[in-house]
């Protein structure tokens, strides 16, 4: 059906019609109309839809039913308004999806509620049950299906219809069992706890929670009144197949069928055919089966089963245990009122697992059940509302028993580590019973709703005063029960309005057994605080703690609970009995049965003075002592035997205490040592030991300790040890260990014989009873008896010796030792006996010795020396080599003989097989050593003779006489004194012949060949020549040197040579003589001549001649030579050239030689030379130029003179001639030109022209720039410049030096500055270069600081101390507001600091430069500074704190230090506020001083601890004194003065001791019991105060001086002060005693100080181990922050890795900067505060083509400069000179929401769009480094700009998009196209107007950066922080481990201390307690006390003293 409106006439109302479409086209429908409208068939009209769309064929066909048209003419307006029907079914994900929004919020327990709505139907449906209600609810995991079946009513056809309906209550259900409100409807009558089962109730919950668990439903029922099953399936399929079918999603159908007609079921279903089978045993009955459970929902159902079941079993308490729900004590309480409910839940798993049925009633541990069993009390209330709403609540009371709360624990909460749940120490607890959970559920209609709690109410709040104890208030719990007048969500998760309605001030609270009396919610309040109050008083049950001593952290308990305090007490009160400490006591229930004496009783938190609580524990040790392994041990008080008494418990540890060991008892059956010394190898032993008691009777070395069986077995241990050879040596060596069982045999312990102790020296053998089970020492912290017995080993008489120490060769006649060591039968050494003669016995070889010499164990025959010739053969070989020693020799004949035989043997093998094996090369000898007397009386030693030392020499002579050129030959040998041949390593032969250098050579061996040099005698007229030659070994002088004669005779050699040239005169050459001769010119005719040494001359032959060689020319022609002619010399050419020349025969042993020296030749040229070749312009030439004639050779000729100089002339370009010289130079002949100088031309060579007759020269030199005399700005930022205050100017300014003609002028001594004339304007800047090679100088200003508006920059020169002008740059300077200056603090100033109190709340404020608070700075820069004293420096010790976050109603720019504690000690401080937002600024400090006050006064206490008096009851008032000059002050807490303005008095008495009996007490002298002194500013004076003459008193009691302070109006109540004393009655104990308290208080200040400085090193400790962790914790975090931006980092890390991942990513960052990309070519010049930049820079465009044309589209907009303020803009206006067009954000509107499209209409497209269109500004990416809030602000700029331009593919693409958008009446924006078309909005293209240009001629938008290059950032910045974490790390880490040895050493060293020091007060005390009462007097009653005297109070806390008594 089709609604047609006739809208053709203006003038006339429109008619309406509706016609079919069905079967019609275009055609038929228009003829339909005309007949329905009457319209003529002429008539020309157009049938439009409602958005203006003609129809068409297309069109007609996409017109569905229900649509709207309208006949109309052409553009015609719509005369009236129309209406159009339109179909809005919801989608069926409303159906499918609803369950997932309700439940999926409460995660996976979101199941359990889900289930619960199918069983709220279940209800509903067997409401009217008068039979058991039965609910199933089966899980068949194997078939994935969930089902719940129930027994009710069933449905009907048409009901089974309704519950399809989604959201169709019981209210608006037709033909319902529940009629609606307007029908009458009548609810349930009111029943208890509203349990009316009406709660199926919205239509809702069962459709969503199906869905929710499954993808499909299946609802199969059957009412009583059908005999029909009616049947429907909704699915999620079929609901998709529908959708695409385009048919109606919401229609189904309803299948009717038999009961138990399976027939429709396929196989897939076939787990259904079972269940319909049971349909034909039941009346009625509904089935809801859901199947395609999401796998995740089966998962948690299987592993969450008995979860699941007991949340529902919570959800329904009530319906299944009745009103009273399960009660298990008291089943009386039950109520059975209505019928039987069973909800069963069945969990069935594929095979083999058995199903796993639970019935809910049997479910024990659902919270209501917990709940309820728990409770011992209830209280019951109503609360009604005004419209009817019945509220009936139950608050139930859950105890305290002794040691635990029974308050029970909710399950479903995430509950601690079960190892943090420690029954033994759980009354140490503090945590409440309830903790934060609210204490109310609530149950709506019986059934809870899980998600609402109410927390409390007015009247059961926790008052602030009186009433019972605030823990009472944590240990009750409740639930309410209303009915359905207050709402619940749909999904019946939530409540509401409950709350709301609750705490309406209408809504009336009435206790329910006072019904008639409607109370107000005070009574109501008193009620239930009295009810609280009995509750408390009766049920709970708790212990009152007595007897307060202090708080401390317990070192025993755990490190998780260490840090909690503990408060511990002397007593405790518990069942009406007290228990104190020393008290011995019997435990119980404990494993074993403790008895001992009660040492502390513990309670954990602050506890001070009496106190009530639970739990609790008790420390315990051990008696008796020794028997138990630990000496104490804690327990919970709860486990104290009430039943015990003191009788039993005393007579159970005696008889313990007789089964302690006390010694060894040790017999020796063969008797002990004599003198305790045993001969090395002697047995020792055996030994019987006895374990015996005090009773000196054996314990049958067994320990029954506790009485529980339990044995501990002894052993004794026998260990022997070695203590060393000598009593200087220690080394406690265990030779022998054996540990031995008790022996019923021997009645005792018994060790055998200990054989083989022969080691000598001293021995200890130590007998230890010791724990057989692991040999412990000690046992119970007793050491166990022990035994020692010490003896010595000493070693037996001589019987045997060795050689030691002998070398294996010795030389003839050279003396050597033989050392001999004594032995015994052991082999220990040992003394030689007396008179021994050795005899020595060597065959070949006559040995005798000087003498023998004894020195302890050693003997040693001295001057050993054999005598003798040694072989020949042995001489020849040794002497054959040259070695150093005889082991280098045994190698050397071993490698000549065996490695000749045997090749594959090494030559070092071989010598250790002659060696070792006795194989006898050389001669070897056998040297028997005999000893007579001794049992082994003789040794055999193999040793080898080598000949002797050198004694003489003899040398023999071949050659004598010799001809004069020939060597001589000499034979050498050197002989021992026997005659033998000798070898010696480094014997050296030294040979001296006359006139002939001296020879040395090598004669090791003994005998040699020496060869001199050939002899070269200067024979004289043929005479022979008489040489002496001596020879002598220098290495040993006891030789005596040998001379011999030489005769030298005349040899016929060439020895003389002669030169001479033969030309018109003979000119003869001397050796060596030098001629001159003209350069150039040869010298010929040159001949020589030869003569031998007789001076003969010899006939030159041709082979004479062919040796004959000479120094000049090449190629040389030999063959004059012969006749004595030499070539012809060449002269050179160049005068300072001398040549060498020589003629030589035999390689220059016969020659003669000369010199040629040239001299030059005419004049030829001119020569110009200048010293330097450049010359600056405008100055002079500062080298002169040399002019010089030179021959042809370039030699100076010389010919120049003095009267030259005016012949010479000079031209050039631009030359200044005035100051040009010709200067003549007497020197070197030659002309200086001066006062060259050019003074205009261009830069470059110039040529200089000299003449001078017929000679001319030409000379270029090199004109460069003159003297720097101006500066120039070649390169700089643009103008105008603007910079932020302490920021740097972003490009550097580059100045070139100039000449005053413009040239540049590089020189680097010029000194080039910037400055500013103002000194309000600081720079800091870098130099590169002073100036560079280019004579420029790059200035770049890091940082410009000052005052804010206009400055100027000065550039100014220097050189030689002249002044260089240059350019100035002005510069304004503008705020920086993200730059913090100043700290601004706010507090109560007014406010009073009292001690230890809290300082007022310090408010600071960062002031940025631009004057306007900031809060862009890290938080934990800014700090807070407190110390001690008046100064602005801060010292070392520094409290440093930190600034709380702000809260909510704070400003967000002001931060606070709140809740700081104030220092303990009264003075002035310094706070300073400091922040150092970076490491290289300076900090921002303000400061402020404090006066710390005293607080409040509340105790008296002196000025300096007195010690303890001791005295005594005599005349002399010296030892009658108590206190002498003691000054008590009034104090507070934490000791400072705080007495001003307190006057009264001070009462002073005596009294006992806490807790000791009645005693008559000391009186004061005047024979009083009270002394008044005055108090006055809180200060009193005692000048004496002493006890009367004879004072009464009982002798060696402790009394207390009191001292109470009574002040007229005191502000608080103060404490006294206690000074304990002690009294006696005689002066020598007195005496004794006092000494014994003065030592005593020594010890305790010792032991004190050594307490205090073990803390103070535990707290460096801890304080380095915090800083480790905070490290550890830094790198973690920055680890995983790594991680997860892709760093994957080694652990342990790497500073080696961390470097080169970090330079790996810096070197790709690299890489990406160094790609080109395109930039915005135009300059930024503008920035500062409310400035964002040029248009241009704001943003970047990726792609090219897109880039270019929307470049294009803004290309009169690209330099305009975006400001955020109108005055931001007007500013940089007007520094423009009005010439920078601006644009202010805050002057434009830009329209809210981004549109969509134009082809989009409410999120679905018109048409397919062609070209892919987008909008411009999309295309556009801002830079990383924007803020958020800048983003947005340049995004509002684009959309100003392009507003919603569009950018296409093409024109064509355009234009058809145009066209598609018009047709729907829609305007279509400007478009744009990658090819670089225009399509303004108008519709207008084509022309260059709206074509875009080349990129080349365009101002671009930039590239951005990929996204890599950020990331790539990000995770460098990562890295380098962790790179520091890392190194923080480590340095923390090793500074760790280097402090902790050295502080355990100091901890050790302390503990030793402290710990002598405690051993010595317990002698002390010990001393005390035995002298306290004289023989035959009785002591007082807690005589046996320690004093416990404190020598010196804590100024910190006065109660010190009194926890000691």
């Amino acid at each position: 059906m089709i609604t047609v409106y006739d809208c053709r006439s203006e003038n006339r109302p429109d008619r309406k019609k509706t016609l079919e479409k069905g079967g019609l086209n275009l055609d038929g429908f228009l003829h339909r109309v005309h007949e329905e409208f009457s319209i003529p068939k002429s008539e020309i009209f157009y049938m439009v839809t409602t958005d203006e769309t003609v129809v068409d064929d297309a069109k007609f066909e996409e017109l569905q039913d229900g649509s709207t048209i309208y006949l109309q003419n052409r553009q015609q307006a719509l005369p009236v308004a129309t209406e159009e029907t339109i179909n809005f079914i919801p989608h069926y994900n409303t159906l499918l999806e609803s369950g997932t929004f309700e439940y999926i919020a409460e995660g996976q327990q979101g199941l359990s509620c889900a289930l619960a709505e199918l069983v709220d139907n279940s209800l509903s449906a067997t409401a009217k049950n008068e039979g058991v209600r039965t609910i199933e609810i089966r899980l068949l995991f194997d078939k994935s299906a969930v089902i719940v079946l129930d027994n009710g009513c069933g449905m009907t056809s048409k009901q089974l219809n309704n519950w399809a309906v989604y959201r169709l209550s019981k209210f608006t259900r037709e033909n319902s069992t529940f009629k609606s409100e307007s029908e009458g409807y009548v609810r349930p009558d009111p029943v208890p706890h509203s349990l009316n089962s009406d709660i199926s109730y919205f239509g809702v919950g069962g459709k969503q929670a199906a869905f929710h668990i499954g993808n499909s439903v299946r609802m199969i029922s059957k009412s009583v009144s059908c005999p029909y099953v009616h049947e429907l399936v909704l699915s999620k399929e079929e609901f998709q197949k529908k959708e695409q079918n385009k048919e109606d999603v919401y229609e189904g159908t309803i299948l009717n069928r038999k009961p138990g007609d399976f027939s429709h079921i396929t196989n897939n279903e076939a787990f259904l055919r079972g269940i319909i089978k049971e349909e034909t045993t039941k009346d009625s009955f509904t089935a809801v089966v859901i199947t395609g459970l999401s796998p995740k929902h089966t998962n948690y159902l299987k592993e969450g089963f008995d979860e699941c079941t007991r949340q529902l079993a919570h959800i329904y308490h009530y319906y299944i245990h009745g009103v009273d729900g399960n009660c298990k004590t008291d089943n009386s309480q039950r109520s059975d009122a209505g019928p039987r409910i069973d909800i069963l839940a069945t969990l069935v798993e594929k095979p083999p697992k058995n199903p796993h049925l639970v019935n809910l009633r049997k479910v024990e541990d659902d919270m209501q059940t917990k709940y309820i069993n728990s409770a011992v009390d209830t209280f019951k209330f109503k609360a009604t509302t005004p419209d009817g709403g019945l509220v009936e609540g139950v608050i139930r009371y859950h105890p305290f028993l002794y040691d635990r709360e029974t308050y029970p624990q909710d399950v479903n909460l995430h509950q601690g580590p079960a190892e943090e749940i420690d029954d033994e120490n759980e009354s140490g607890t503090v945590s409440q019973a309830r903790g934060k959970r609210d204490i109310f559920e609530c149950f709506w209609n019986g059934r809870l709703i899980p998600y609402t709690t109410v927390s409390e109410f007015d009247w059961c709040r926790r008052p602030s005063k009186n009433g019972p104890p605030p823990e009472c208030y944590s240990r009750f719990s409740g639930v309410l029960f209303t009915n359905d007048k207050f709402q619940v969500n749909s999904s019946k998760q939530k409540f509401m309005d409950l709350e709301l309605k609750l705490k309406d001030k209408d809504t009336l609270f009435t206790p329910v057994f006072n019904v008639q009396k409607a109370s107000k919610n005070r009574s109501l309040q008193k009620d239930f605080t009295q009810w609280l109050q009995k509750c408390h008083e009766q049920f709970d049950k708790q212990v009152k703690f007595i007897g307060y001593k202090r708080t401390e952290i317990r070192e025993d308990m755990p490190n998780k609970k260490r840090p909690h305090p503990w408060a511990i007490f002397s007593a405790i009160e518990l069942d009406g009995k007290i228990y104190k400490e020393g008290q011995i006591l019997k435990s119980q229930k404990t494993s074993p049965i403790l008895y001992g004496t009660v040492v502390n009783f513990f309670l954990c938190g602050n506890h001070e003075g009496d106190v009530f609580a639970t739990g609790g524990e008790v420390e315990i040790k051990h008696e008796p002592e020794g028997l138990y392994k630990e000496l104490t041990e804690v327990i919970p008080i709860t486990k104290i035997d009430r039943t015990a008494t003191d009788e039993d418990i005393k007579t159970h540890i005696e008889n313990e205490r007789k089964k302690l060991p006390e010694h060894l008892k040790v017999d020796w059956p063969e008797g002990e040592l004599e003198n305790t010394v045993l001969l090395a190898g002697n047995p020792l032993g055996p030994l019987k030991v006895q374990i015996v008691n005090s009773d000196e009777v054996p314990i049958s070395s067994r320990i029954h300790a506790g009485g529980q069986g339990a044995v501990t077995k002894l052993g004794v241990l026998l260990r022997v040890v070695y203590n060393g050879a000598t009593m200087d040596e220690s080394m406690d060596k265990e030779v022998f260990t054996i540990t031995a069982p008790y022996v019923v045999k021997y009645n005792g312990h018994w060790f055998k014989k200990i054989e083989n102790l022969s080691c000598l020296g001293k021995y200890t053998l130590t007998l230890n009873a010791v724990v057989i089970e692991n040999e412990a020492t000690d046992f119970g912290g007793r050491e166990l008896p022990s035994y020692e017995y010490k003896f010595t080993i000493k070693e037996g008489n001589a019987e045997s010796f060795t050689v030691i120490e002998l070398s294996h060769s010795h030389q003839v006649g050279v003396p050597f030792n033989i050392p001999l060591q004594i032995k015994d039968c052991y082999g220990h050494p040992t003394k030689p006996p007396p008179k021994l003669q050795p005899v020595l016995q060597c065959s070949g070889l006559e040995l005798n010795y000087e003498k023998t010499t004894c020195s302890g164990i050693l003997l040693t025959i001295n001057g050993v020396k054999a005598k003798g010739r040694l072989p020949e053969y042995q001489q020849r070989v040794i002497n054959s080599l040259d070695g150093t020693s005889l082991q280098e020799k045994c190698c050397l004949i071993a490698t000549n003989i065996i490695t000749a035989i045997l090749p594959m043997i090494s030559a070092l093998h071989a010598f250790l097989i002659l060696y070792y094996a006795n194989i006898e090369f050389f001669q070897s000898y056998d040297l028997n050593v005999i000893l007579p007397g001794l049992k082994n009386d003789k040794q055999t030693v193999r040793i080898i003779f080598s000949p002797g030392k050198p004694h003489s020499l003899h040398v023999k002579s071949k050659t004598n006489p010799v001809e004069n050129g020939n060597p001589v030959s000499f034979e050498i040998e050197v002989h021992d004194e026997a005659g033998n041949i000798t070898a010696n390593p480094k014997q050296k032969v030294h040979c001296k012949i006359s006139g002939l250098p001296s020879v040395m050579k090598d004669c090791s061996t003994g005998k040699i060949v020496l060869d001199t040099k050939p002899l070269n005698q200067k024979i004289v007229n043929g005479e022979p020549q008489m040489l002496t030659a001596k020879f002598d070994l220098p290495s040993h002088k006891q030789v005596a040197p040998v001379t011999t004669e030489l005769m030298v005779t005349p040899s016929s050699r060439i020895s003389r040579m002669e030169l001479f040239c033969q030309d018109e005169e003979k000119l003869e050459f001397r050796n060596n003589e030098t001629i001159k001769w003209q350069a150039g010119e040869v010298l010929k005719n040159l001949f020589y001549k030869l003569y031998d040494e007789a001076g003969r001359e010899v006939p030159i032959t041709a082979e004479i001649a062919s040796h004959i060689e000479v120094t000049w020319g090449k190629n040389i022609d030999q063959r004059d030579f012969p006749k004595g002619r030499l070539p012809d010399l060449q002269v050179p050419t160049h005068v300072d050239e001398e040549h060498f020349c020589q003629v030589s025969y035999l390689d220059k042993n016969v020659s003669s030689c000369f010199k040629i020296m040239p001299f030059p030749n005419e004049p030829a040229r001119l020569k110009a030379t200048p010293l330097q070749n450049a010359v600056r312009l405008g100055e002079t030439l500062s080298g002169n130029i040399k002019l010089e004639l030179m021959d042809k050779y370039e030699n100076i000729t010389r010919k120049l003179t003095a009267t030259c100089t005016e012949s010479f002339s000079v031209e050039a370009e631009g030359l200044d001639k005035t100051n040009i010289s010709f200067k003549w130079m007497e020197s070197n002949h030659s002309i200086e030109v001066t006062g060259v100088r050019f003074h205009s031309g261009s830069l470059g060579s110039r040529e200089i022209c000299f003449s001078y007759k017929d000679f001319t020269e030409s000379v270029v030199l090199k004109v460069t720039p003159g003297v720097p005399s101006q500066l120039k700005l070649v390169s700089g930022p643009e103008q105008p410049l603007q910079v932020l205050n302490g920021h740097k100017i972003p490009e550097p300014f580059i100045i070139q030096l100039c000449d005053e003609w413009g040239n540049p002028s590089p020189d680097q001594n010029t000194n080039v500055k910037i400055e500013c004339p103002s000194l309000m304007l600081k720079l800091t800047t870098d130099i590169s270069l002073p100036v560079d090679a280019e004579g420029k100088v790059c200035f770049v200003v890091n940082t410009v600081k000052g005052s804010k508006g206009h400055h100027k920059l000065q550039f100014k020169g220097s050189l030689n101390d002249k002044y260089i002008p240059g350019p100035s740059v002005n510069l304004t300077l503008l705020p920086d507001p993200n730059k913090p200056v100043r700290l601004s603090v706010d507090y109560d100033t007014s406010a009073r600091f009292p001690a230890g109190g809290k300082f007022p709340v310090f408010s600071v404020t960062v002031f940025s430069d631009e004057g306007s608070p900031m809060k862009t700075f890290k938080p934990a820069d800014l700090s807070m500074l407190l110390w001690e004293g008046v100064s602005s420096m801060c010292p070392e010790a520094v409290t440093e704190l930190k600034c709380r976050k702000p809260i909510e109603e704070e400003r967000k720019d002001c931060y606070e230090f709140r809740e700081e504690e104030i220092p303990a000690r009264v003075g002035e401080y310094t706070i300073e506020f400091s922040l150092k937002p970076d490491k290289t600024e300076d900090h921002l400090r303000h400061q402020i001083t404090v006066l710390v006050v005293a607080n409040e006064p509340v105790k008296l206490e002196p000025d300096c601890q007195p010690p303890t008096p001791v005295v005594f009851y005599c005349t002399d008032i010296t030892n009658r004194l108590l206190v002498e000059n003691m000054t008590l002050k009034i104090t507070d807490q934490f000791g400072n003065l705080a007495g001003q303005g307190l006057n009264g008095k001070v009462l002073i008495s005596i009294k006992c001791p806490e807790g000791g009996r009645n005693r008559s007490l000391p009186q004061f002298e005047g024979k009083t019991s009270t002394v008044h002194i005055s108090l006055n500013e809180g200060s009193a004076h005692i000048n004496r105060l002493a006890i009367m003459e004879n004072s009464p008193g009982e002798n060696g009691s402790r009394y207390i001086l009191l001292f109470r302070p009574e002040v007229t109006v005191p502000p608080t109540s103060l404490t006294p002060f206690e000074l304990p004393f002690q009294f006696y009655n005689d002066a020598e104990n007195q005496q004794k005693m006092f000494e014994l308290m003065r030592k005593k208080d020594e010890l305790t200040n010792a032991a004190k100080k050594c307490e205090v400085l073990s803390d103070s090193i535990r707290k460096k400790r801890d304080a380095f181990e915090n800083k480790v962790k905070d490290a550890d914790q830094k790198e973690f975090s920055l680890r995983n922050e790594l991680n997860r931006r892709g760093v994957n980092i080694e652990h342990p890390p790497s500073i080696t890795a961390i470097e080169e991942c970090l330079k790996e990513k810096t070197l790709e960052v690299e890489k990406i900067e160094k790609v080109r990309r395109r930039v915005c070519s135009i300059s930024n010049r503008f920035s500062g505060p409310d400035v964002l930049g040029m248009v241009g820079h704001l943003a970047f465009v990726a792609d090219d083509d897109a880039a270019r044309v929307i470049s294009w589209q803004l290309q009169g907009d690209m330099d305009c400069v975006i400001t955020t303020t109108t005055e931001a803009a007007h500013r940089i206006y007007d520094d423009s000179d009005r010439n920078q067009q601006v644009m202010a954000l805050d002057s434009i509107h830009v329209p809210q929401g981004n549109r969509p499209m134009p082809h989009i209409r409410n999120g679905h497209e018109l048409f397919k769009p062609p070209g892919n269109p987008t909008f411009a500004r999309d295309l556009l990416t801002y830079p990383h480094k924007q803020q958020s809030c800048d983003t947005d602000k340049v995004k509002k700029v684009f959309k100003t700009f392009l507003h919603d331009t569009i950018l296409m593919d093409d024109l064509h693409s355009a234009t058809s998009y145009r066209r598609e958008v018009v047709k729907y009446g829609i305007s279509c924006p400007t478009i744009l196209t990658r090819q670089g078309d225009r399509l303004s909005a108008m519709g207008k293209f084509g022309g260059a107007q709206n074509r875009a240009p080349s990129i080349d001629k365009l101002k671009m938008f930039g590239a951005p950066l990929p996204e890599r290059f950020y990331l790539l950032k990000e995770q460098i910045d990562g890295l380098r922080s962790y790179r520091a974490a890392v190194e923080d790390k480590l340095k923390v880490e090793k500074d760790h481990k280097d402090h902790s040895v050295k502080w355990v050493d100091e901890l050790l060293q302390i503990e030793a201390k402290k710990n002598e020091f405690t051993k010595e007060l317990q002698d002390i005390d010990r001393q005390l307690e035995s002298a306290s009462v004289r023989p035959g007097k009785r002591g007082a009653g807690n005589s046996a006390e320690s004093p416990g005297i404190v020598t010196k109070r804590p100024r910190r806390n006065s109660m010190d003293s009194r926890e000691t008594f």
